[in-house]
C-alpha cells in the first residue's frame, strides 16, 4: 500500500528519511556530474601552484581574515567585467584549498589584483591604506613588515596540498624553506596578491 501524505507528515522518522533521501538524490544530480566536466576540474592554461612564499602569503591572508572583506570571485555581469576583468572560471581555482571565492565586498574584488600595482604600492597599502587611499576604512598590517615568514610548516602544508592533487615535486617541496629565508610575512602577502588573476590574463 503507498504511503499517504497523511502518514508521511505524523511520522516525524519517516519524514525526515524521506526529506534526506529526496536531498541527496537532488544534490547528487547536480554535483556529480561536474566531476567529470574538464572545465571544471582541469586548470586553466598556465595555472601553476602557489609557490612556498605564495602559500605562506595566502596563510597570512586567511589569518588576517583579509577574505571577510575582499572576494576573489567575478560575476559573468558586464558591470563586474567592466572593472576587474574576465569572469572567474572554475579552472582557475584548482589548486585552491580552501577557496576564497567569498561574496562581501567591503573592499573591492581581488580576484585579477596581481600586476595591477607594483609591490611597493601593496607594501604601502597594507602598512598604511590610507597613504595611498585616503578614504580607505581597512586596517594597517605593520607588523607583517616585520614577522619573519613560517619556514617550519612549509614542507609539511605542501605535502599535505600535494595528497589533495596540488602537483608539488619533491625538489620544490624540499626547498620550499630556503625560499622563505629571511622573507617577512609582508613580502609573502606581496607575492600572493601579485600572483591573482596572472594564468588567466595570460590564457585569454
Amino acid at each position: 500500500m503507498l504511503l499517504t501524505h497523511d502518514k508521511i507528515e505524523k511520522n516525524v522518522t519517516l519524514l525526515i528519511v524521506l526529506v534526506l533521501l529526496v536531498v541527496s538524490v537532488g544534490g547528487l544530480v547536480q554535483i556529480v556530474p561536474l566531476f567529470f566536466q574538464k572545465s571544471t576540474t582541469e586548470p586553466v592554461a598556465g595555472l601553476k601552484p602557489y609557490n612556498a612564499l605564495q602559500l605562506t602569503g595566502r596563510d597570512v591572508y586567511i589569518r588576517e581574515g583579509c577574505n571577510n572583506c575582499h572576494s576573489q570571485m567575478i560575476r559573468p555581469f558586464r558591470a563586474e567585467t567592466e572593472r576587474y576583468g574576465h569572469y572567474s572560471v572554475a579552472g582557475e581555482f584548482v589548486y585552491d584549498h580552501p577557496f576564497l571565492w567569498g561574496s562581501k565586498r567591503t573592499g573591492p574584488d581581488l580576484a585579477r589584483v596581481g600586476g595591477r600595482y607594483s609591490d611597493e604600492w601593496h607594501r604601502v597599502h597594507l602598512i598604511n591604506p590610507r597613504d595611498v587611499v585616503p578614504e580607505s576604512n581597512m586596517p594597517a598590517y605593520p607588523w607583517l613588515a616585520k614577522a619573519p615568514a613560517d619556514a617550519a610548516t612549509i614542507q609539511a602544508k605542501m605535502r599535505a596540498l600535494r595528497a589533495v592533487g596540488v602537483p608539488y615535486g619533491d625538489e620544490e617541496i624540499a626547498g620550499a624553506p630556503g625560499a622563505l629565508k629571511d622573507r617577512t610575512e609582508l613580502d609573502a602577502l606581496v607575492a600572493y596578491l601579485q600572483g591573482l588573476g596572472v594564468a588567466m590574463r595570460s590564457a585569454r
